[in-house]
């Protein structure tokens, strides 16, 4: 079967650092475009991050978050720099950056500029907050969007504790990576119909906003509000995996007839007498007193033997993994989905596939992460060439 090479012929100039753009152009890099990653001398500063195995600038969350794009090292504050970054420029269909915008300004890479060298260009800025409100150019990270988009604050509506907490991993950052890949790729998709570039505007508070309120506005939905803001069945603090015998299982039979299954299977129809259990209405209004029941009934067997009884009778049920056992996961693989590869400095690393499949062919093959300015000189040779 061909590959899958949705977005072969896209050169994307990608300008990002740290997480939400190169996970952005890392995506579409999967996909088959020709990602040219303009770094400062120092590097991309994810390249720190992490305990590098050879080359000082080649961390594993680098090595997992660039792979398949080139590395270009070319001095901006030069005359030589500016002109070929501006040659590049003419060459590619995407410009992605997440660069504040006096800094983008003195550089010459503002839209106005670059769309004169390339005036269909998808000029994409990642930003901290949209352009429009009191926050734009304020410097952002994945902590300072969490706590601004109320998400700090979902760990203690479980726990009870007072103390906001972080989601422990960079959510916010992703998650607008995320909707830069749709921008982009929307944004390719009315050029080919138009013939029309433009500049997209991707914030990381409204997106992640977004993202977090699709359920936890709530009874904020209404005007006035009906209530507090929160979707109670995501904060309940009885919604946990449940301990068994010998390690923890999550349960979800989240239809009545599953629910009623569960306690027919166990010889625990009784505990659906109270009369607040009574219907389904009931039952689906008072799920903590059933999630509760369960929990002391799965306490006395162990993981596998609930495993086996749970899929026989479809209720969907799995193994709970640690961010070290999850590299065994029997489906992942099963599925490759974890690959060994090797890098030409770094040795064997293990990488990820990308989860979305085509149907009309198998994910491409990308390179392996670059190191600093690796195609300076192949790139610059070749300005008058696009990929084809």
């Amino acid at each position: 079967m061909a590959t899958t090479n949705m977005l072969a012929g896209i050169r994307i100039l990608d300008l990002t650092t740290v997480m939400l753009g190169p996970y952005c152009t890392e995506t579409l890099a999967n996909m088959g475009a020709d990602v040219i990653k303009l770094e400062p001398p120092q590097g991309d500063e994810v390249r720190r991050v992490g305990k590098p195995r050879v080359s000082r600038r080649m961390g594993p969350v680098h090595l997992t978050m660039n792979r398949g794009k080139r590395s270009i090292v070319w001095d901006l504050k030069t005359p030589e720099g500016r002109r070929d970054v501006m040659d590049l420029i003419a060459t590619c269909d995407v410009l992605i950056h997440n660069l504040r915008q006096d800094a983008v300004e003195r550089a010459g890479l503002d839209y106005d500029s670059v769309r004169e060298v390339r005036p269909d260009i998808v000029y994409v800025h990642c930003t901290g907050f949209d352009s429009n409100g009191p926050y734009a150019g304020r410097p952002a990270y994945d902590d300072i969007i969490q706590a601004m988009s109320g998400a700090t604050s979902l760990i203690p509506r479980v726990t009870g504790d007072n103390a906001p907490r972080f989601l422990p991993l960079a959510v916010a950052d992703k998650v607008t990576g995320l909707h830069a890949v749709y921008a982009v790729t929307a944004a390719l998709f009315h050029r080919e119909r138009t013939g029309e570039g433009q500049a997209v505007e991707v914030p990381m508070l409204e997106s992640f906003t977004h993202f977090l309120l699709q359920e936890h506005m709530y009874a904020h939905t209404f005007v006035p509000p009906e209530g507090r803001a929160g979707y109670p069945r995501q904060l309940d603090p009885d919604r946990q995996p449940m301990a068994t015998s010998d390690g923890h299982i999550v349960i979800a039979p989240y239809t009545d007839a599953r629910w009623l299954r569960f306690f027919e299977i166990v010889a625990r129809e009784d505990l659906l007498a109270d009369p607040c259990l009574a219907t389904p209405i009931l039952r689906l209004k008072n799920v903590t007193l059933m999630q509760r029941a369960m929990a002391g009934i799965v306490a006395g067997r162990t993981t596998d033997d609930w495993l086996a009884l749970l899929t026989e009778n479809d209720i969907p049920a799995c193994r709970v993994n640690s961010l070290d056992s999850v590299f065994e996961d029997s489906h992942l693989v099963a599925t490759g989905f974890f690959e060994e590869l090797t890098h030409p400095t770094e040795g064997r690393y293990i990488g990820m596939k990308p989860p979305v499949r085509f149907g009309a062919g198998d994910p491409i093959d990308v390179a392996p992460a670059p190191l600093i300015g690796e195609h300076s000189d192949s790139v610059r040779r070749n300005l008058s060439r696009k990929p084809g």
